[in-house]
């Protein structure tokens, strides 16, 4: 059976069940490749924390098509502006090949965010691409775990791959492998993440193969085309209920690692009708540290923005068809080569969803929440242990409270706003390193004051049993608090201490810092920031204020 679209061209009906059939097979997919990635990753921000994300994008243009419910959120403006900068630059894609790429100008993110690209094709014929990342430890640079804050470009940070061949014709490029590996620290273990990333690619190419043999080729693709008419019109029923209007919204950065100054995102929102559309042109300009963003992250911050927002509406690209974004070219959020981005997409990106957040809960208070702690709390610690007889590299990031909303109060401990990703678990951490960790608790009185408080942030301690070991901080909100709204107080700011040779001393930059030479003994303190509050704090409820009290809040 067929009708006909708006623009008088023939498509196939289809029924609703088969349609959601099909709809759920694509995520399966996508969900599918996310475990067989994580199961068999060597390193544990991938196997336990899931720092990854898969996906199905278009012929053609990239769009993307689906996304597992276990990727991150914020790879899904990043992986589809991926695609396309690999379709733009490699016209020779055969079947059985499989591109790596991590370059943060041609639709990246910090090089540590390593993607590969597959072509996949269908009885012979390019149907899509199939398309992962996987955040790597380590991809060289001035400090292990490559989140350094002093950089000023980007050749400081590490290995930037443009999209090359890793795979041809079903077989891996060893010279390349050696390349990579070569400029890696620990490459025992990056190699297992490596094949773990083409394993992945191999199963989705392996179960979509089996879902288009069941449906047939022709009606998965009207169903994907279907699916993105109704993403569409769900996220254009949604903007409709915004208020016509502009609105406007400031997110402070405490600074760029380099400069210890603050740098502010500015955003100005204008809603009209079903169309929203997105201006940062009075953002801070490019600055000298790690803290630009390039275009592919500031995009899909916007993204991710709005389906927290909204989350009910399918991830395809019919989903972002009404919401426009300017390119803020002139400012720190439009990163051009040689500009650094180690902070981009685990710092910037969420300053950037802060500032809309902000901006619309003037106009939609009753779907909005008070800023999240927004920083993803970077810590990298490298060196050699001496037990094991080998060098290693920790990373690690922690949770931290979520905004109050109009209903409750906010989330304590939860994950950053970019992604699903949690903590990797201190037990494996410490099987794994040279450390252990004296504490890891709930931050008390950390949560922004409010009708409805924040949910707190997370306070650990974590010190080095033997060897040797340099750390490096990357976070953010230690100079500025996670704002409440509606007359709201901001939650309590990011605090970092370090003890070397029995000396406690502060960052300089309070929420950034590299270079910190640890021993036996010597340890890291991080206490991480709570959300704000959502309405004045007089306004609580009684019976809330003697449950916190009761519960030594």
């Amino acid at each position: 059976m067929t009708n006909t679209d708006k623009a008088g061209v023939e498509k196939m009906s289809i029924d609703p069940v088969t349609l959601t059939v099909i709809e759920k097979g694509l995520q399966q997919v996508c969900s599918e490749m996310d475990l067989v990635h994580e199961k068999t990753s060597f390193s544990p921000v991938i196997s336990e924390s899931f720092d990854r994300s898969n996906g199905i994008y278009g012929v053609g243009d990239g769009r993307v098509i689906s996304q597992g419910a276990l990727g991150l959120p914020i790879f899904i403006g990043v992986m589809q502006e991926t695609t396309r900068s690999v379709i733009e630059y490699r016209d020779d894609l055969e079947d059985g090949d499989v591109i790596l790429v991590n370059d943060p100008y041609l639709g990246g993110t910090h090089l540590m965010d390593v993607k590969m690209v597959k072509p996949f094709y269908y009885k012979g014929k390019l149907w899509c691409y199939l398309s992962n990342t996987g955040h790597w430890p380590d991809t060289g640079g001035m400090v292990p775990g490559g989140f350094n804050s002093t950089a000023t470009e980007i050749h400081q940070e590490g290995l930037r791959i443009p999209p090359v061949k890793l795979v041809r014709k079903g077989a891996m490029d060893e010279d390349m492998v050696r390349i990579v590996l070569a400029n890696i620290r620990v490459a025992d273990e990056r190699i297992g993440d490596i094949k773990a990333q083409i394993a992945a690619l191999d199963a989705g190419a392996k179960r979509l193969t089996g879902l288009i043999d069941r449906y047939t080729q022709e009606t998965v693709e009207a169903a994907i085309l279907d699916l993105e008419q109704r993403s569409e019109q769900m996220m254009r029923a949604h903007i409709e209920t915004i208020p016509d209007g502009v609105y406007t919204g400031t997110a402070h950065m405490d600074s760029d690692g380099v400069v210890n100054e603050p740098l502010e995102i500015n955003v100005r929102i204008t809603v009209e009708g079903s169309d929203i559309a997105f201006d940062f042109s009075e953002s801070s300009p490019p600055c000298m540290g790690p803290l630009n963003s390039v275009w592919a992250t500031t995009l899909s911050s916007v993204y991710v923005a709005i389906k927290h927002i909204f989350p009910d509406v399918p991830v395809n690209a019919g989903c972002f068809k009404p919401v426009k974004v300017d390119k803020p070219k002139g400012t720190f959020i439009y990163a051009e080569y040689p500009r650094p981005v180690a902070g981009c997409a685990a710092e910037v990106s969420q300053r950037i969803m802060e500032s809309v957040f902000l901006a619309l809960a003037n106009a939609i208070p009753e779907k909005l929440f008070a800023a999240p702690a927004g920083t993803s709390g970077n810590i990298s610690l490298g060196g050699f242990d001496p037990e094991e007889d080998r060098s290693y590299i920790m990373y690690y990031f922690s949770g931290g409270g979520y905004g109050g909303w109009w209903n409750g109060d906010g989330i304590t401990n939860g994950c950053s706003t970019i992604g699903i990703s949690k903590s990797q678990p201190v037990e494996i951490l410490e099987q794994r390193y040279p450390v252990i960790f004296d504490h890891y608790r709930i931050r008390e009185h950390s949560g922004g004051a409010g009708k409805y408080r924040g949910g707190f942030g997370v306070g650990y301690k974590v010190r080095m049993l033997r060897g040797t070991g340099t750390a490096s901080f990357l976070m953010e909100h230690g100079k500025f608090g996670p704002p409440g709204i509606l007359g709201g107080e901001e939650g309590a700011k990011n605090q970092i201490r370090v003890c070397r040779n029995g000396e406690v001393i502060e960052p300089e930059h309070i929420s950034k810092g590299e270079g910190f030479a640890l021993g036996p003994g010597d340890w890291v303190e991080v206490e991480t920031p709570g959300g704000g509050g959502y309405g004045i704090a007089d306004e609580r409820d009684a019976t809330l204020v003697e449950r916190d009290k009761r519960r030594s809040y």
